[in-house]
């Protein structure tokens, strides 16, 4: 049936006309009526989209296929943040770094879906689904070819590794004191060499990145884009036939859509672990955070998000830390469309895992623009804003910029009722708040904000490391409030010990006792004449 604002709506997110603080609404309206409510309907609405391209027979797919990508990245952006699949946590028997079993609850998230077991080895399949490799190998290996989570057909077999998760498992397992899980030492398989054909497209490709006609630099830049996404094996061969440097040097072109292209084609090809070496190799850091300062918008958010899957290895964060990315991070996500602020904050968080980049995100002023991301009323960027902010405050000038902010009354509040990743965040800063130079001024507002009710709920039934850091803040907080107990008691008994010394306070001294005329020492001596 005729439907004027689903027409409208559709419109003005596909020519961008729509007005910024409408976003969510029509989103969600877009969502409803295009039946993409689950990342089921999202992924065959995606796949059907590359068969478009793929049946193009290598033309440029055009402006309009770029801008129908464009609105579907921002309708799966909006459901995964507003409909986040949230099972019963699962508690598991682990390693700790003694040697010793314990139980914990393990992040969803971080759990192979066939084994429910934590996951050594993620590794992506073509669906975008992630399984433990091991796991899924013997899935493909009995014969089945479809996905078993969303039961698609697979339409290849392509294993890509998730260096991104297994970053985030090793940090939560330090983070908890258990003992990160080892990989297998089999090496992987080969990956096929590329087949002549293929290799022929790709040299023809990049024989037009080097054309000084514009329009056939966009177009091969636009293909290259969609070639490198489709699978990790078109990801080697593009890297392996040079395009790298090449795609380094649009990242300076005037036309925005050429430099769009090329950045989003290196976010492409950094998913390998191979080609993360080549590109930082080639010097693609400072070239990547001018796009970063000067591109359009979702360049930049794809200059933010290569940056991200760059920082994933440790040495990397080092190296991007030192070349001016973190400030213009901080500016994406103070002024960034909602998905370049979800990119720039992810590459601030991995990025501030080593040490020396806090002090750099601290001065670039992030710190404020994150205490306005926790005491939002929306809640937008919650879960990212508090790992950002518990990483932050084990730096000194970290934990100093957040006490100006006067966050205690927003991370009490967050402690009685947000997640209960965001809870055990917020106990993890209240006690770095609380054992500092300034503690007995943040424990005494923790006080007066009523924090022992839901940090007593908090180490009863929160996550391991909430229960941990929420005991350890209970002890600091009763031994504050014993001592200002044992003050008041001493201050009364001074006050009785006063009294009874001097039974009659001054003001109780009544009118008749006092003297017509005070004898003054003068009149002890005879007056001189």
């Amino acid at each position: 049936m005729p439907d004027d604002e689903f027409y409208n709506d559709l419109i003005s997110l596909y020519n961008k006309t729509y007005d910024p603080s409408a976003e969510l609404a029509i989103l969600e309206r877009l969502s409803e009526k295009l039946h993409l409510m689950t990342i089921t309907d999202l992924t065959q609405e995606s796949l059907a989209l590359h068969e478009m391209v793929a049946s193009g027979g290598g033309q440029d797919p055009g402006e309009h296929i770029e801008k129908l990508s464009m609105l579907l990245k921002k309708i799966k952006d909006f459901v995964q943040t507003n409909n986040p699949e949230m099972g019963p946590p699962m508690a598991s028997k682990i390693m700790d770094t003694s040697g010793d079993q314990k139980s914990v609850i393990v992040p969803d998230e971080f759990r192979c879906p066939i084994s429910l077991e934590l996951m050594k080895d993620p590794v992506i399949v073509a669906t975008g689904q992630t399984y433990e490799r091991s796991c899924i190998e013997k899935w493909l290996a009995s014969g089945h070819h479809t996905c078993p989570t969303t039961q698609q057909r697979m339409a290849n077999t392509t294993l890509t590794a998730n260096y991104v998760l297994r970053s985030l498992i090793s940090q939560w397992c330090e983070t908890n004191g258990i003992e990160a899980p080892k990989r297998s030492s089999q090496p992987n398989k080969p990956m096929p060499a590329c087949s002549s054909s293929e290799r022929a497209n790709i040299d023809a490709l990049l024989s037009k990145l080097c054309s000084p006609d514009p329009e056939e630099q966009r177009s091969a830049a636009a293909e290259l884009r969609l070639l490198a996404k489709r699978n990790a094996h078109n990801r080697l061969c593009i890297a392996e036939a040079g395009a790298i440097p090449l795609l380094l040097s649009l990242l300076s072109s005037s036309d925005l859509r050429t430099q769009e292209h090329a950045v989003t084609a290196l976010l492409n090809l950094s998913i390998h672990e191979d080609n993360k070496a080549s590109i930082m190799s080639s010097g693609a850091v400072p070239s990547v955070v001018h796009v970063l300062k000067n591109g359009s918008m979702e360049a930049r958010e794809n200059a933010a998000a290569t940056l991200f899957s760059l920082s994933v290895v440790d040495e990397y964060k080092v190296m991007i830390g030192g070349t001016g990315a973190i400030p213009a991070l901080v500016v994406l996500l103070s002024e960034g469309s909602q998905r370049g602020k979800k990119d720039a904050a992810a590459a601030l968080f991995n990025l501030c895992i080593y040490q020396g980049n806090k002090g750099r995100a601290i001065r670039a002023g992030l710190v404020p623009l994150i205490m306005g991301l926790v005491t939002n009323p929306t809640g937008a960027l919650m879960d990212e804003a508090m790992a950002i902010l518990s990483i932050l405050s084990s730096h000194q000038e970290g934990k100093a910029a957040i006490g100006a902010a006067e966050p205690v009354p927003a991370l009490v509040e967050l402690l009685g009722s947000g997640s209960p990743r965001n809870r055990e965040n917020a106990a993890a800063v209240m006690l770095h708040l609380c054992s500092g130079e300034q503690q007995l001024v943040h424990l005494a507002r923790a006080h007066e904000c009523g924090i022992m009710v839901p940090l007593r709920e908090l180490a009863l039934n929160g996550t391991e490391r909430g229960k941990r850091k929420a005991v350890q803040l209970l002890e600091r907080m009763s031994r504050f409030v014993v001592q200002q107990q044992e003050e008041q008691e001493s201050n009364s008994r001074l006050q009785a010990t006063v009294a009874q010394v001097f039974p009659q306070a001054p003001e109780q001294v009544q009118e008749r006792e006092i003297p017509d005329q005070l004898e003054s020492p003068a009149s002890q001596y005879p007056t001189l004449l």
